[in-house]
């Protein structure tokens, strides 16, 4: 029903921000990734879903497409609801999920409110193949349209970088996973290399 939403921040709590649009104010719940980009009074454009229940319509709104395509993937395992999408998207980047859903990493997603080892184990399962191409490192289709931000981060980019080096995609991905991916990329894949080692 809604793309997307651009207008005036007036209001934020952790949990959601009020995107005032030519004198109609939209409440969006939200992830605590999108929260941070967003400044009050400020002007922002949220990429929104429409959740319909019987008794409410909740309107979900992210800073990002990759982002929302994420929550919506997350939300289309059985499961995960809006409340354990929004959990994981405020522990984790679109990236980090694809990350640590390609390298099995279940502990990654235990760190989301909510969401304990079977439902971890369950999220890793289901968006094993859906998430990365492993020939160029990237996000898959699902995660970004065209058009959207570049996915090629310094996780991606270490991930590519380790299977030239002749490392297996599945294992560089995992390594690469359990990684902070804020570091530079030299300093993954040294950290990566060093945890081969020591295997």
């Amino acid at each position: 029903m809604f793309y997307s939403l651009t207008g005036k921040i007036v209001h934020t709590e952790p949990g959601f921000a009020v995107v005032d649009v030519g004198g109609v104010a939209f409440k969006c719940a939200t992830s605590m990734g999108t929260l941070r980009t967003l400044r009050l009074n400020g002007s922002a454009t949220l990429y929104t879903h429409l959740n319909v229940r019987e008794d409410a319509l909740d309107l979900f709104g992210f800073a990002t497409q990759a982002e929302l395509n994420c929550f919506k993937l997350l939300t289309a395992i059985s499961g995960v609801g809006p409340k354990a999408g929004l959990a994981i998207l405020s522990e984790l980047s679109p990236e980090e999920v694809a990350l640590a859903a390609a390298g099995g990493d279940v502990k990654r997603f235990c760190r989301a409110n909510g969401v304990g080892p079977k439902l971890a184990q369950r999220i890793v399962l289901e968006l094993k193949d859906k998430v990365v191409d492993f020939s160029t490192g990237e996000l898959g289709a699902d995660f970004l349209q065209p058009g959207g931000p570049s996915a090629s981060g310094n996780a991606a980019q270490a991930v590519e970088a380790l299977a030239t080096l002749g490392y297996s995609p599945t294992d560089a991905a995992a390594a690469v996973g359990r990684l902070d991916s804020s570091l530079p990329v030299e300093e993954l894949i040294r950290l990566a290399l060093k945890g081969f080692a020591g295997a």
